[in-house]
């Protein structure tokens, strides 16, 4: 897409700081990050949301938590929080389907 910037990332067209990647996922350093650890995972196909899933993509979803782990291990991250938003009501604010992984400081429900 050409206004994304999660696919300018991806396409090494916008800088990031890269911690992770594989043929179909990208994760790399949050800019503005909200944990110690904050790591954003992205499938290099622009899919826009959750909501555009379906029986052609769902698999995205899936890789986006297995990188989560991946990452979880090699860090060694005594924990960590995965956060998917969907749309922007819900704070989603870069419409490319992503994946948060938070750790380094207690996480607590309701967030805050």
């Amino acid at each position: 897409m050409e206004d994304c910037l999660f696919c300018k990332i991806a396409e090494r067209k916008v800088p990031s700081t890269i911690v992770y990647e594989t043929g179909e996922v990208l994760a790399f350093n949050d800019i503005n990050p909200m944990a110690p650890t904050h790591i954003v995972i992205i499938p290099k196909q622009h899919i826009e949301s959750t909501d555009e899933l379906d029986v052609n993509n769902y698999d995205a979803a899936g890789k986006l938590i297995l990188a989560a782990t991946a990452i979880a291990r090699e860090k060694k991250l005594d924990g960590y929080r995965l956060v998917i938003n969907c749309k922007e009501i819900a704070g989603q604010s870069v419409f490319h389907l992503h994946c948060h992984l938070l750790s380094g400081r207690p996480m607590h429900w309701p967030p805050g």
